[in-house]
């Protein structure tokens, strides 16, 4: 019997004719069944020990593959991380509200409780965070991106928040944006760290009370006194 890899890279290959359909459909899903695995097992021995100490054999001994099945499937080391970087900063945060300061919070809140719902991904992510902010030749260029994507997304809920009234008008959202980062990221590091058994929930709702009342521009304007407005989720990247 052939290894689990070379009978996922042979795909629908000798299927019956009429299965033709049925066996590119069956070759596409075995692709991504093995390269969830992969990025499953890649984030969790990320967030354990950091990248530097795993090999590509690493992750596809844990996945249950042979070790040429992750350059298989990502090429490269870089393009895996790559992959775990951008799937770990990926969760759902509901549209609430019309007012930029309530989605300011939920944004954040969000953030901080998917440091339990979605473990080890935020683990992995913090813990590669910290390797490119050492200036890792790798890592640094891509969290480089994604962190001015996720400034850039706090940024444009407080010039909302601005323009609609519900912050003040003092307030610079660029500036801002880079002090809420720290806040949210020095947090999630001491929870993954010195603070483990910290409780995530009580711990969220302090912060999220404080970013109210530092940011809102009269104390009726936070979000907390008022109800907020549900849509549909929205895929968000930290």
């Amino acid at each position: 019997m052939g290894s689990r890899d070379e009978n996922e890279q042979a795909g629908g290959q000798g299927m019956p004719n009429g299965s033709a359909t049925v066996g590119r459909r069956t070759q596409q899903q075995r692709r991504e069944e093995t390269e969830r695995r992969l990025l499953d097992a890649a984030t969790r021995l990320f967030a354990e020990r950091g990248s530097r100490s795993v090999s590509l054999a690493d992750v596809g001994r844990l996945a249950g593959y042979s070790s040429g099945i992750v350059s298989h499937h990502f090429g490269s080391k870089q393009r895996l991380l790559a992959a775990v970087v951008q799937r770990a900063q990926q969760f759902d945060v509901p549209t609430s509200g019309t007012f930029g300061l309530e989605r300011l919070t939920a944004a954040l809140s969000t953030y901080l409780r998917t440091l339990r719902d979605r473990a080890p991904g935020p683990q992995a992510f913090l813990q590669l965070w910290s390797e490119a902010v050492a200036a890792d030749p790798v890592l640094a260029p891509l969290f480089a991106e994604r962190d001015a994507w996720f400034r850039g997304l706090l940024a444009d809920h407080i010039s909302s928040g601005v323009d609609d009234g519900s912050i003040r008008r003092d307030v610079d959202p660029e500036a801002q944006a880079i002090a809420l980062v720290g806040l949210v990221r020095g947090t999630a590091l001491q929870l993954m760290s010195t603070a483990a058994d910290a409780p995530i929930d009580v711990l969220a709702d302090q912060i999220m009370e404080t970013v109210r009342r530092g940011l809102a521009a009269t104390p009726e304007a936070a979000p907390s006194r008022r109800r907020a407005r549900r849509t549909s989720p929205a895929r968000l990247t930290r």
